[in-house]
């Protein structure tokens, strides 16, 4: 798959956030999404970069923005992490990499010598008409809340 850049229409996306619920792309038009891929639930650049998004929370909702974390971890994963952490946003449960894979997050990583398939850390900013506005393929985890934060304010002026 092409790598997506920025102008191109965002990749549609149905995820599960719940046991009974699903959010789309379509479902959250109007609104700016800061879609941000991560590895795994509750490690620590994952928790730091939660945190920060959960902080800053009040101030993306006065942007008409919303938080989509995503990782192949299950829902069950997902809700001891948003528990543990007081998390107020959604994270969807992407466990087939099927968004992962529209959104080419998904990269040959090494642990200890081992070679494996998994999510790269990248964060996609959607406009309120799916477009996508800004990429951030390669994230440090330190600030990148507030990198977003400033981005979405710099377009919505």
């Amino acid at each position: 798959m092409n790598s997506l850049k920025i102008g191109d229409n965002a990749p549609e996306f149905l995820i599960n956030i719940s046991e009974n619920k699903k959010v789309s792309l379509e479902d959250l038009k109007s609104k700016y999404v800061v879609l941000y891929f991560y590895p795994k639930d509750d490690t620590p650049g994952c928790t730091l970069e939660a945190i920060d998004f959960n902080e800053l929370l009040p101030e993306f909702t006065k942007l008409n923005a919303v938080i989509l974390g995503v990782s192949k971890d299950n829902l069950k994963s997902h809700d001891k992490f948003k528990d543990k952490y007081s998390l107020k946003f959604n994270l969807g449960a992407d466990t087939e990499a099927d968004t992962c894979t529209k959104y080419s997050v998904i990269a040959e990583k090494s642990m200890f010598g081992k070679k494996y398939m998994g999510i790269k850390r990248a964060t996609f900013l959607i406009d309120p008409e799916g477009k996508i506005a800004h990429i951030w393929p390669k994230v440090s985890v330190e600030g990148h809340g507030r990198d977003v934060l400033e981005k979405i304010r710099s377009l919505s002026n």
